[in-house]
């Protein structure tokens, strides 16, 4: 048995692997942004915070972004976010929205509550209508962000925002946000976690603006799947499987936005040489080539960070400190 062979027959299982890793490693780094968020409130030994929980601040990112496309300034405060966003772009560029399906940690939970739902026999197929209609939520959103942030703001108004009080303790805020939600925040979490039970992928699906900019970008990837109707016996399992609700079965490649590159639908194909990968001319590729891609790149964006020094924020953590101890009490600014 070839090696790719053996990857289209248990796609699923290392789809799950290879999730699982980077869901457990954004457990730790959740953990250790938690000792370090201690010991800003004297409540703990000193620990390093952790670069990595910049990528729970697409926000800030997409601001440090266009500040660097316009100036060449790398954001010194939240670079690793920067690097994460630019990676996970790049990714949606190269090997579709690979960074959902592979590595984004939201996109694990959503799966596996797609998994509890077969289990319980309780998912639902939404009709064409209602799932247009549910997905333009994510772009609007998109386009709210895209209008203040890449039309009204200028570079002065960035790097304003960019150095408030809020800014520096954003990743602050976002953890008392989970520690002490409010009810209304409980309340929708409980919802989302529920309903994604029942319609898989319900957030990535329908109200993930970051989700929505990299399927755009997809629309550009060289890699696709393809499914040949000459082996296609119309059993429908494709679509069955695909978290993106996605009618495989009636499409000869898939361009959809919503396409993950998670290649559940290759994995839930009984025809062999029906659903397969394809790169530019219409070649078929590797089915593996979508996985490696998404994280190779993504680890080779996180490495020559490092090297560059574009990883560790220079803000000292006596500044985090004073911010940190600030957070409850900063708003939002207004411009």
């Amino acid at each position: 048995m070839s090696k790719n062979v053996y990857f289209q027959q248990n796609i699923t299982a290392i789809h799950r692997f290879v999730q699982a890793v980077f869901g457990i490693f954004t457990l730790y780094v959740g953990y250790r942004f938690y000792l370090f968020y201690n010991w800003t409130m004297d409540q703990g030994e000193y620990v390093a915070r952790p670069p990595a929980v910049e990528g729970f601040l697409p926000i800030s990112a997409l601001l440090s972004l266009k500040r660097l496309i316009i100036s060449g300034e790398f954001d010194p405060i939240h670079p690793a976010g920067l690097v994460i966003f630019i990676a996970a772009l790049t990714i949606g560029l190269l090997a579709r929205k690979g960074f959902c399906g592979w590595i984004c940690p939201v996109g694990f939970t959503s799966h596996l509550a797609q998994w509890l739902g077969g289990k319980l026999k309780i998912l639902l197929t939404l009709p064409v209508w209602l799932n247009y209609t549910l997905s333009s939520t994510k772009y609007l959103l998109l386009g709210f962000f895209l209008y203040i942030i890449g039309w009204k703001m200028d570079v002065t108004a960035i790097t304003s925002f960019l150095e408030t009080p809020y800014n520096l303790a954003a990743d602050a805020k976002m953890l008392q946000f989970f520690l002490a939600p409010s009810s209304l925040a409980l309340a929708i979490m409980i919802f989302l976690a529920a309903i994604s039970c029942v319609i898989p992928n319900f957030w990535c699906r329908f109200l993930c603006p970051y989700g929505a900019l990299l399927g755009l970008l997809a629309f550009f990837s060289p890699l696709q799947i393809n499914r040949n109707p000459d082996n296609c016996i119309d059993c429908r399992k494709c679509n069955r499987q695909c978290p993106g609700g996605i009618k495989v079965s009636r499409k000869e490649t898939v361009r959809s936005p919503e396409c993950i590159g998670c290649l559940e639908c290759v994995a839930a194909c009984p025809k062999e040489n029906c659903l397969t990968v394809q790169g530019p001319g219409r070649k078929k590729r590797d089915a593996r080539l979508i996985p490696l891609v998404a994280v190779m790149l993504f680890l080779g964006f996180w490495f020559t960070a490092r090297l560059g020094d574009h990883w560790q924020s220079k803000v000292p953590p006596d500044t985090f400190k004073q911010m940190y101890q600030l957070a409850e009490r900063l708003s939002h600014p207004r411009y």
